[in-house]
């Protein structure tokens, strides 16, 4: 039997999605059953927070010393990783999750736009992108703050997934995560500080958001940060499409969220992109540019 860190090395990128994808929107479905006691600032305080611990206490080793850049770069990626959650559980508030995370969905497709090259790859993209938009045609009760949130989410999403790969180019493990969140739960401080109190006096909220920091940020973005080390950019930012599937069906089984006839061919659309695409893996990591 393989052990865990056999599988994130070996497994193919779409496996790995997958175990991302439902780590992920569990830990959003805990969430929001918290919005009811907590602020969402607060939950996302909480997430990044606790996304950072076991990150750092599992990668954390003396290799070479940090330089200003490299501290730079995982700043800047904590910051963005932060404002993207923070817009997400603002907008997750409002409006339903599978819908709000195919929305959000906008700023990957638009990197996996960018850096396509090929016809094949073109077609691909072509039909995750209009899958999601299928997906994205529902009602979701005309909110119109919410539809803003999850909009800034998805441009900090798109923003995650370039910073990501620099990170991922750092040669640090999973250091350079643990770093940037860290940094980027310093800066949630001001958005959470309300129900702070709150939750370190109660010790089954505590470990709700250590939960949902644990299965939304350290295993999501961990695997991550493994899978932006083995593939392209581009293929990265398509199979981020699983994503709103995922949520789609977590929502489904959680949340009673239930998906219609135009839901299920939206999702189909999506697989049958994800599936066209070049399965192209890196030999080194490219498309990182400095900072």
């Amino acid at each position: 039997m393989r052990s865990p860190a056999q599988f994130f090395r070996t497994a193919s990128p779409e496996a790995l999605f997958a175990v991302s994808g439902i780590a992920q929107y569990t830990g959003a479905v805990i969430a929001v059953g918290l919005f009811d006691e907590l602020s969402p600032g607060t939950v996302t305080l909480f997430r990044v927070f606790f996304g950072a611990l076991p990150v750092l206490a599992i990668s954390w080793r003396g290799r070479r010393p940090w330089t200003r850049a490299d501290l730079r770069a995982a700043a800047i990626f904590g910051l963005a990783t932060a404002a993207m959650n923070l817009s997400f559980y603002y907008a997750i508030d409002r409006l339903p999750l599978g819908k709000s995370v195919v929305m959000e969905f906008i700023g990957p497709i638009s990197i996996a736009a960018w850096f396509t090259r090929t016809r094949r790859n073109t077609v691909a993209l072509v039909l995750a992108a209009t899958g999601v938009v299928v997906l994205s045609g529902v009602e979701i009760g005309g909110d119109a703050l919410g539809v803003l949130f999850i909009l800034m989410a998805s441009a900090f999403w798109a923003a995650y997934i370039v910073l990501g790969r620099r990170v991922a180019a750092l040669d640090r493990g999973l250091s350079g995560l643990g770093v940037g969140l860290l940094i980027g739960s310093v800066a949630l401080v001001p958005f959470g500080f309300r129900d702070l109190g709150t939750v370190v006096g109660s010790g089954r909220l505590l470990w709700l958001c250590f939960l949902v920091g644990l299965l939304s940020s350290a295993v999501g973005y961990a695997i991550d940060q493994v899978v932006l080390r083995r593939i392209p950019m581009r293929r990265f930012a398509l199979l981020l499409a699983l994503l709103p599937v995922t949520a789609m069906v977590v929502g489904f089984l959680a949340l009673d969220q239930r998906p219609t006839t135009i839901d299920l061919l939206g999702a189909a659309m999506v697989i049958a992109g994800v599936v066209l695409q070049e399965r192209d893996e890196l030999t080194v990591v490219d498309e990182a540019v400095p900072l």
